[in-house]
């Protein structure tokens, strides 16, 4: 144990070299948090086999491998049978233990701001066995600090302000700095403040750094703006400690320490005499050096002006003077008045001895315009009566200039405001006539506009309004309020009320409408009562009116009103005839229909005949309907038994005769005796026909077929083609003539056919046909 002792007693000496601690045995017992007792270090218990703490300076200049102490145990016989072993916060990377002789190094430089203080634990183990020979042992490694970081701000550039003129000693801001450094060990981290730039304005306290004002009287229209730089230096401000620096805005704030002054105690303004009511002639300008609300001002007018007022422009502090009543240049030409300009917010602190506001004196000129005309009265409102004749007088209107030259005014109307051209003016003296005659029926009032332009100068124009209200004249009639429904019961009573009615007139008299009314001549039906209040009730005269009599009675009544002329109407009230309950409730209007004699009613004869017209409708449908389907081919099969006109290949120019048949002949039969040859085909030899003319007998059957024709001819659902070939008559063309018995006179053996034999060979099978049974041949 001694052993161990002086080891770190010299450990120590090292570390320390200056310390004046006398290194007793009792003192090291202390240092190394072995509790002393009488002077006397305590004996190592059976646990206590070293120290439970190491102290090591920060950042120590040394080797690499910094040396921190040593540990042993007296279970090493210096034998090598003992190795040391160190676990705990750092071991094997800050810490390192030499397993054989127990010394510990630090493998780097530690920073005591980092982390001031380690625990580790060792233990003694048997190299052979592995085996503990001395239970663990915990014990600390501490970090003494030395100086080796400097005061920090927190921030480089601190800014402040504090009001100008303010007293010696005024605090402006206060800025302190940090110590990384040990608070509780030496000086390292006990600072002092001073200031390098900024005097003689402002001064620091040393202790807490706070700023103060160092300079009376600092006047911000002077100078505004101040830069203080602060230093704070640890170890109580002595030689080798260190420092670090911070720059301070400081800004003098305004206080209202200066009033406003006009520069030019003498303002001359002009202003044309046209200038609108309120509108503005001019600007003045006091200077205040205060800024923000200390430099607003407010002008005013001392003792008040009847033309002129001035207001003050919030934003660019100026007197605004503007007009209050319209200038005349023929009237007044020059104005002078004084104006006061003051602060609006004042300071207490400055008001003695000061007289915030000042005066200034403006002079107002006039100048003339030309200006327009002036009417005497703006609006006119001029009454007439309806009904006036076309040039009738209406109203006069006048106006003048108001130069000094007055020069002459034409008048004139604004036809967009008198589209109807129902008034005009006389462009010389403005006096209003009418064109037409004016109904106040139709409009009460006519709002124009009358324009008063100067004559040597017609961009001097002046518009005023002109209100031609309407007078009321009695010139209509009264008339019913409404059109009524008006009906009487059957089984009613004499003196009964059946409709009330009143009346209405477009008229607007003085007094009011009073209205009469009666019925234009005795009726034996009905009668009115009136009721004086501009109604009048409608009752029967007599009772028991009957439906089948008269359904619908007319009643004229007369209405007249109480005005000069005394206007009156006759308006016709027409009254049903209706069947009512036992309580007066109409029931039904309709007349009632009389029976027939026969039985049938009026309603049954109308059923019947749309029955009968509805079976005719049909009937025409079916019928039109079978005339359609009838509308085929003639021609439907090769066994038709009706002539028909058949294509033969060898006939003529063979199938390329399309041209043989003339349906001409059978629309005009007379035409048959023409001789019209085949265009297709030219005969090799000519020869005289023998053809005999068409029987007057057969007058019926031609008939018939152009009766057929004709009727296929209007036919409008026939095809648009003549399609059909089933006419008795063939074209008058052909060579052959007709092949058709309907044409002969004579029976069939009459007919001669040697003619078919010169026809060539197209026609010798025909040739032979016919005239093998040639009678003649026969014989």
């Amino acid at each position: 144990m001694i052993t161990n002792q002086v080891l770190l007693l010299l450990m120590l000496s090292i570390l320390w070299p200056s310390t004046a601690l006398p290194f007793t045995p009792g003192n090291i017992g202390n240092l190394f948090g072995v509790p002393e007792s009488d002077g006397r270090i305590l004996q190592r218990s059976k646990r206590g086999w070293m120290w439970n703490q190491f102290f090591l300076l920060e950042e120590y200049a040394g080797n690499d491998h910094q040396y921190v102490g040593k540990l042993h145990s007296n279970m090493d016989k210096g034998d090598g049978n003992v190795r040391y072993v160190l676990t705990g916060e750092g071991a094997g990377t800050l810490f390192l233990i030499d397993e054989k002789s127990g010394d510990i190094h630090a493998t780097k430089r530690l920073d005591r701001e980092e982390k001031a203080m380690y625990t580790l634990i060792a233990k003694v183990l048997d190299r052979k066995t592995n085996a503990e020979l001395e239970p663990d042992t915990e014990f600390n490694i501490k970090i003494h600090d030395i100086n080796d970081n400097e005061p920090r701000f927190a921030k480089e550039i601190y800014f402040a302000s504090v009001p100008e003129m303010s007293e010696v000693g005024t605090s402006v801001v206060t800025v302190t700095a940090n110590d990384a450094d040990d608070q509780t060990y030496g000086n390292s981290a006990k600072l002092v403040y001073s200031i390098l730039q900024g005097q003689p304005y402002f001064s620091v306290d040393s202790e807490n750094g706070t700023i103060k004002t160092a300079l009376p009287g600092m006047d911000r229209e002077v100078k505004e703006n101040y830069q203080v730089v602060i230093q704070a230096k640890d170890m109580a401000g002595q030689m080798g400690g260190l420092s670090g620096t911070t720059t301070v805005s400081i800004t003098l704030s305004d206080v209202n320490d200066s009033p406003p002054r006009f520069a030019n105690h003498s303002f001359r303004v002009t202003a044309v005499e046209s200038t609108e009511i309120g509108g503005a002639i001019g600007r003045i300008k006091a200077d205040d050096p205060d800024i923000g609300r200390n430099a607003e001002m407010e002008y005013s007018i001392v003792g008040g002006h009847d033309t002129f007022n001035i207001i003050t422009d919030q934003t660019t502090q100026e007197g605004v003077i503007i007009i209050k009543k319209a200038l005349d240049y023929e009237n007044k030409r020059d104005y002078e008045f004084r104006v006061e300009v003051k602060n609006t917010y004042l300071d207490a602190r400055f008001i003695h001895g000061l007289q915030f506001k000042d005066y200034a004196t403006v002079k107002v000129t006039v100048e003339d315009v030309d200006e327009p005309p002036v009417f005497t009265r703006n609006p006119y409102i001029i009454e007439v009566h309806e009904d006036t004749a076309a040039g009738s007088f209406v109203g006069v209107v006048s106006a003048r200039d108001p130069d000094a030259d007055n020069k002459p005014v034409k008048y004139s109307i604004d036809r967009h405001t008198d589209l109807e051209r129902l008034f005009n003016i006389d462009s010389v003296n403005g006096t209003i006539t009418t064109l037409k005659a004016l109904d106040r029926e139709m409009s009460k009032w006519h709002n124009i506009s009358v324009v008063a332009t100067e004559i040597n100068n017609p961009r001097q124009t002046t518009r005023v309004p002109v209100f031609i209200k309407v007078l009321d004249v009695n010139d209509n009639a009264p008339e019913f309020a409404m059109s009524y429904d008006t009906f009487v019961c059957e089984n009613v009573k004499a003196g009964q009320l059946i409709q009330t009615i009143s009346a209405v007139d477009t008229d607007e008299p003085l007094v009011g409408h009073k209205f009469v009314f009666s019925i234009s001549s005795t009726n034996p039906n009905f009668t009115i009562v009136d009721r004086e209040d501009n109604t009048a009730n409608i009752l029967t005269r007599r009772g028991g009116f009957s439906r089948r009599e008269m359904s619908m009675y007319f009643l004229p009544v007369v209405i007249s009103d109480n005005d000069y002329p005394i206007q009156s109407s006759t308006s016709t009230l027409i009254v049903r005839v209706c069947a009512c309950d036992s309580r007066g409730n109409m029931q039904s209007c309709n007349p009632e229909v009389l029976p027939f004699s026969d039985g049938l009613t009026t309603g049954a004869l109308v059923a019947i005949l749309l029955c009968v017209i509805i079976l005719l409708m049909i009937v025409v449908m079916f019928a039109a309907l079978r005339r359609q389907r009838k509308k085929e081919p003639l021609i439907i099969s090769k066994e038709d038994v009706r002539d028909n006109v058949v294509s033969y290949n060898d006939e003529g120019g063979g199938e390329e005769d399309t041209q043989a048949f003339d349906i001409g002949t059978l629309r005009n039969p007379e035409v048959m005796d023409a001789n019209k040859l085949r265009r297709d085909i030219i005969p090799e030899m000519l020869f005289p026909f023998r053809r005999t003319s068409p029987i007057k007998d057969n007058t019926d059957v031609r008939d018939f077929i152009s009766g057929r024709l004709q009727e296929n001819d209007s036919d409008p659902t026939a095809p648009p083609y003549d399609s059909l070939a089933t006419y008795a008559y063939e074209g008058s063309g052909s060579l052959a003539e007709s092949l058709s018995s309907l044409e002969s006179a004579a029976t069939e053996g009459d007919h001669d056919y040697d003619y078919l034999s010169n026809w060539g060979p197209q026609f010798k099978k025909l040739a032979e046909m016919y005239i093998g049974k040639s009678p003649d041949r026969e014989n």
